[in-house]
């Protein structure tokens, strides 16, 4: 058996701290985040040669550092771009050439050891059915997919109906209806029978290479696609603590709280306030707040009832709609050579703080509108500007004109942290002409 570990997603239901350049699956919510909290349960089933990272080309360079944080090589299947789950599941089956596959969300926190060994006793059960894993629902979310388990089989039960995100959530509880954790164990051959029977698309697309599959295929969902509607499906019921992490919600139950039901992730003064998530970079004052979501990021600041916290996502629908770049990243942006962060801005000016890892250098590039200002204050900077190259330590400078080529490296064994001052009638991120480039990136 092989594992599919699917990391695509993008930020939504999370913002402002997910974002379509750093999806929820990213972020640490204590010393790991959720994709690698993730790959760390895979790894106790398969081995590194037979487990599997589907993503984007986009996450690439995230899901490497991640990757790197936890001493984990395992193999990237990249995605041209996001299409779903069903596609990225396809892919993956093609891709690894498996007989066997299991599907694991990146997004989840599982918590009870006993899961990992039941998963290894339900691979049997592929044989003839398409298995899910559910656990017993507790409450009525509209936002999970729900299972009714039907005649019990060996390690499991047939499954009588397969609901994503149903409007009548609290009949289907009463009902006895399990939340889909969205983990399954699929025979390959049957899955791919099951994908010609019910979306035959997917598979004349892939048979034209990936590049087409998803230049055409719309977004799919394996869930609506394929198990709402398969008679040939199985579940297994887990007896463990399953968190999403897909609402603010869900992030109160993760995080540690105060005497008063406050959860908490940084600073924070509470006055006759209780059971709110807050979550900050500065010092976030409430008083007499209850049952509210407040989180500050450097640009954006969302406050809602928690029972409202699941309408984030109409606020980046709202912002998609103006093109607001807000939705795509936060100030601080990643790179494969480290980050930057963007401290000020204006008309004709930008201000960063540019992190670059120890042995990293930048591509050898030039801007056609902007000239830039570096001033090294942490670590020792390789510079070339035009045709000099030459050593930057603490406290010293340069300048590079607008139309010269010029690359930043970090020579030494810390980070180096540079502050940049750009000035130019057009500072945009697409300015920028690459040379030579360590990590393949395009060339313009």
């Amino acid at each position: 058996m092989k594992t599919l570990i699917l990391a695509g997603g993008v930020g939504k239901s999370l913002f402002p701290l997910s974002r379509e350049q750093y999806p929820k699956q990213f972020l640490k919510f204590n010393r790991y985040s959720l994709f690698q909290m993730a790959v760390k349960r895979a790894l106790k089933i398969t081995s590194p040669m037979k487990t599997y990272v589907v993503t984007s080309n986009s996450q690439k360079f995230m899901v490497l550092d991640q990757l790197s944080e936890i001493n984990a090589d395992i193999e990237l299947l990249l995605e041209p771009e996001p299409r779903g789950t069903l596609p990225a599941v396809y892919f993956g089956i093609k891709e690894t050439d498996a007989k066997k596959v299991l599907v694991m969300p990146s997004d989840q926190i599982i918590e009870n050891g006993e899961y990992l060994k039941l998963l290894r006793e339900s691979e049997g059960l592929c044989k003839d059915y398409l298995v899910a894993f559910g656990v017993k629902a507790k409450e009525a979310n509209p936002n999970y997919g729900y299972i009714k388990p039907g005649k019990a089989i060996s390690g499991g039960y047939t499954i009588d109906r397969f609901v994503e995100k149903p409007e009548d959530a609290a009949a289907l509880v009463s009902e006895g209806y399990l939340w889909n954790t969205g983990t399954y164990i699929f025979n390959s051959k049957l899955f791919i029978e099951e994908c010609e029977r019910f979306c035959p698309d997917v598979g004349m697309a892939f048979e034209k290479g990936v590049d087409f599959a998803y230049s055409a295929l719309p977004r799919l969902s394996l869930d609506k696609e394929i198990m709402e509607k398969t008679r040939r499906g199985a579940v297994v019921q887990m007896d463990a603590a399953w968190n999403d992490a897909g609402s603010f919600d869900a992030i109160y139950e993760l995080l540690q709280k105060d005497s008063n039901g406050n959860a908490i992730r940084g600073e924070f003064i509470s006055v006759d306030s209780k059971n709110n998530v807050v979550i900050g970079d500065r010092l976030i004052a409430t008083v007499g707040l209850e049952d509210t979501v407040v989180v500050e990021t450097r640009d954006v600041i969302l406050v809602c009832p928690r029972k409202e916290a699941t309408k984030v996502r109409e606020v980046v629908k709202i912002l998609k709609g103006v093109n607001d770049k807000r939705i795509e990243s936060h100030v601080t942006v990643y790179r494969p050579w480290g980050s930057y962060t963007v401290l000020e801005e204006g008309p004709a000016y930008k201000v960063k703080r540019i992190t670059v890892k120890p042995g990293k250098r930048l591509s050898l590039q030039m801007h056609y509108h902007r000239s830039e200002h570096w001033v090294v204050v942490r670590g020792t900077a390789r510079v070339t500007v035009g045709d000099r190259e030459f050593i930057l330590r603490n406290g010293e400078s340069t300048f590079v004109p607008a139309g010269t080529k010029h690359r930043l490296e970090n020579p030494g064994l810390i980070p180096l942290d540079i502050i940049e001052a750009q000035i130019g009638e057009y500072i945009e991120e697409d300015d920028i002409v690459r040379f030579d480039d360590d990590f393949g990136r395009e060339k313009s």
